[in-house]
């Protein structure tokens, strides 16, 4: 072995420990997925982001087909007006914790994207979602010796769960319901969606 190779060998084998080392901390590789698509992660165990997409999708298709283009919401503002929809409770009986605009913010944009409906945001049992802007409402009914708009509807729902297990395979039930109401207090729609999953274990697109 000449002095060369002698002086060599060693660092080399050095470098190549290091670039291993250094690969095993990389970590497995991320990249985006679509949202909206079949390849986001899907456990039995959980509501995933499929789930949400999926029972909101169901319930726009719905609340449009059925209510907003048969023309059946009215607004306390005359013809033509688009009508005033605030959001209730929405009881979560799962066995998991959640922000339920996991599934209605998908639904709220859909309904104003028609222009027949608004969302009052200053409305709502658990306070304004939009402190501001209720102050702003009170402040300018106030000025305007008016009083202040009430909603045309509300929209409530409740989320609910069921599992059972079969051997090795597990299986869960979702039920998403959601009731429109006018403010007399009567329900104008109601809906629900159900997704079922069955599995042995978290999987992707399962």
């Amino acid at each position: 072995m000449t002095p060369f190779m002698k002086t060599t060998l060693p660092t080399f084998v050095g470098v190549s420990a290091l670039a291993l080392v250094l690969a095993g901390c990389a970590g497995p590789e991320v990249k985006h997925v679509d949202s909206d698509s079949s390849r986001t992660v899907l456990g039995v165990d959980k509501i995933n982001m499929q789930d949400w997409n999926m029972a909101a999708d169901d319930m726009i298709k719905k609340l449009l087909d059925e209510v907003i283009n048969q023309d059946k919401l009215q607004s306390a503002d005359g013809p033509g007006k688009p009508s005033v929809m605030a959001i209730s409770r929405v009881v979560n009986s799962t066995s998991e914790q959640f922000d339920n605009d996991m599934l209605l913010k998908r639904i709220r944009i859909a309904l104003l994207q028609t222009g027949k409906v608004v969302v009052d945001i200053t409305a709502g049992l658990g306070g304004p979602e939009d402190p501001l802007a209720e102050e702003a409402k009170r402040a300018n009914a106030f000025a305007g010796g008016k009083k202040l708009r009430r909603p045309d509807y509300t929209l409530s729902g409740k989320i609910l769960e069921d599992r059972s297990r079969a051997g090795n395979i597990r299986e869960a039930n979702y039920f998403f319901q959601l009731s429109l109401a006018s403010t007399d207090g009567l329900a104008i729609w109601e809906a629900e969606k159900r997704i079922t999953k069955q599995g042995k274990k978290s999987s992707v697109g399962f």
